[in-house]
């Protein structure tokens, strides 16, 4: 399944979900831009602005925020 979704990505090396989250991306044949917020703070703080919460990973589709790996809810964002 291609996707037309802009999908941003916020994570860290060191976080599990994160990359659980990018491992279903790129196995749904999904493009996303990955946005590291250890090497650059400011994608920290622009997940912080986006979320109201201080997880990752938070994710961005297409102007839909998700706080953490939830499947259901990547699935249901990338439908719409």
């Amino acid at each position: 399944m291609m996707s037309l979704n802009k999908v941003i990505v916020y994570s860290a090396t060191w976080c599990a979900f994160c990359h659980a989250a990018k491992d279903y991306f790129d196995k749904q044949g999904v493009a996303y831009e990955d946005r590291d917020v250890e090497k650059t703070p400011s994608f920290g703080q622009e997940a912080v602005d986006k979320s109201g919460q201080r997880g990752i990973p938070v994710i961005d589709i297409d102007g839909k925020i998700i706080v953490g790996f939830d499947r259901v809810k990547i699935d249901a964002a990338l439908k719409s």
